[in-house]
């Protein structure tokens, strides 16, 4: 048929790609492993940035954490990371609005495909100019394995009734990048450590991307 498009699918991570709250993250994990009496670096951070918190504590703190203690510890730091966000406020980073809006008017279905719990979801999409722009959300809450396992990214294919193969997915952590490969979907690492990720095409900001960046991602 002319002019007819098989349906293409834009997956975004949320934090680092579409908004930079990272030092709400690192200030409030920072709080919680104090009060566990452990300190946290900045590259203890980096390196688990975008993965659940259940991973991240284990890493941080050891395998032996009950199911109960991870649920606890993890609920304290994302309540202060909450009101952190809630008192700094929230502003989609460079080139975010442009490129939801030209994707939209081209045809693409988008989804937010994030390792963040519902609660944080939440605030942040009805803190920002996010509210209806989507056509589905992910949580790391839906699947049993998050990033880099693929399952977060698979899931929302399936909602957005588009194939893996027909997927971008926009990420900064290497995390997401592995989770995109393992699910059989193109890449774009984004974001200040863009050189080291391995994806397909690396950009420093959202603005760095050509016109064409998305359709051309597809036609590879």
């Amino acid at each position: 048929m002319r002019g007819y498009h098989a349906p293409r699918a834009v997956l975004w991570d949320l934090d680092g790609t579409l908004l930079d709250s990272s030092e709400c993250h690192w200030s409030a994990w920072r709080e919680i492993m104090a009060g566990q009496g452990r300190d946290m670096t900045y590259d203890d951070f980096i390196a688990t940035f975008g993965q659940r918190n259940d991973y991240i504590l284990r890493r941080l703190i050891g395998p032996h954490l009950t199911p109960d203690e991870i649920e606890r510890m993890g609920e304290a730091k994302e309540q202060r990371y909450r009101a952190l966000l809630q008192a700094r406020g929230i502003q989609l980073l460079p080139g975010a609005e442009q490129w939801l809006r030209a994707l939209r008017a081209a045809g693409w279905r988008q989804a937010l495909v994030s390792s963040a719990p519902w609660s944080n979801i939440d605030v942040i999409i009805n803190m920002s100019t996010l509210q209806g722009r989507l056509d589905a959300l992910v949580s790391g809450e839906d699947t049993p394995h998050g990033k880099p396992a693929p399952d977060i990214f698979l899931l929302a294919a399936e909602k957005l009734g588009v194939p893996p193969a027909q997927c971008v997915v926009v990420e900064d952590s290497p995390a997401g990048v592995e989770g995109a490969r393992r699910a059989g979907m193109r890449c774009i690492g984004v974001g200040p450590s863009h050189l080291t990720l391995p994806a397909d095409v690396k950009v420093r900001s959202l603005l760095d991307l050509p016109a064409d960046a998305f359709d051309r991602m597809l036609a590879a």
